[in-house]
């Protein structure tokens, strides 16, 4: 029998996007999967139709208050009894055969962490043709100037690590923090170089936000991982052309 994938959803205010979110997960090709659907305190419609979801394969946790999207994932992993946990973001898409090639890659390579390409898209999950290609591998050191790894196409073997490896840190730019965490000690990540995951860019999302993106990824090099300026200032450089590249 297929080893089970937990697939852990933050959710708050995602009335407009979780029903074809979770409609892509549903859709896997690879189909021995539950969803859990971390509500964060949801303003909107969102909690009606979380109660509307009628799928066994489909469990709600109700965080009460918005806590934040490294809270809601981390209580969805608390929760996920699957051999393998995997990220997708509220607003975000799975290609259908995304978990059978990413489950297969990773068995192949023995990975404990594993990430793959992915497409822009738009509000309405629109592709827009710009498909990121991502490396074979990513080391810790490589991984500082290089933060290719989207959080909606990440998968963990938990039967490779422990859940308090993978618990998210309380600090902004999160799922970057958590990833270094892990390739520091010791781990390498597997990139699976095909276009499986579409990723929604609101207009208006804090990813979009190119000053606010600059104050967190520099925080996270001078007070996360304690590097001096120097090394930030180099790590910087590498993050920034590689962050725009990804984006023209």
């Amino acid at each position: 029998m297929k080893e089970k994938v937990s697939v852990v959803i933050p959710v708050y205010n995602a009335e407009k996007f979780i029903e074809a979110t979770v409609d892509s997960v549903l859709n896997q090709t690879y189909d021995n999967v539950e969803i859990i659907l971390c509500e964060n305190g949801s303003k909107d419609n969102t909690l009606e139709i979380l109660k509307g979801f009628d799928n066994p394969k489909i469990k709600v946790i109700y965080l009460g208050e918005n806590k934040g999207a490294a809270e809601a994932r981390n209580a969805g992993v608390m929760e996920a009894s699957g051999e393998f946990v995997a990220y997708i973001d509220a607003d975000d898409l799975w290609l259908p055969e995304k978990l059978e090639k990413q489950i297969a890659f990773m068995k192949e390579n023995n990975a404990a962490f594993c990430f793959t390409g992915y497409e822009f898209a738009d509000e309405n999950a629109k592709p827009l043709g710009k498909i990121v290609r991502v490396p074979k591998t990513l080391s810790y050191e490589k991984a500082l100037r290089n933060t290719t790894i989207f959080t909606s196409t990440v998968c963990f073997d938990m039967r490779l690590l422990e859940k308090k490896q993978v618990m998210m840190p309380k600090v902004k730019s999160e799922d970057t923090a958590l990833w270094w965490r892990i390739l520091r000690n010791g781990y390498l990540a597997y990139g699976l170089d095909e276009n499986l995951v579409l990723y929604r860019r609101p207009s208006k999302s804090l990813s979009s936000n190119k000053l606010e993106a600059i104050r967190r990824i520099w925080n996270l090099y001078r007070k996360q991982e304690k590097l001096n300026v120097f090394k930030s200032a180099w790590c910087f450089i590498g993050w920034a052309f590689r962050a725009v590249k990804r984006r023209v």
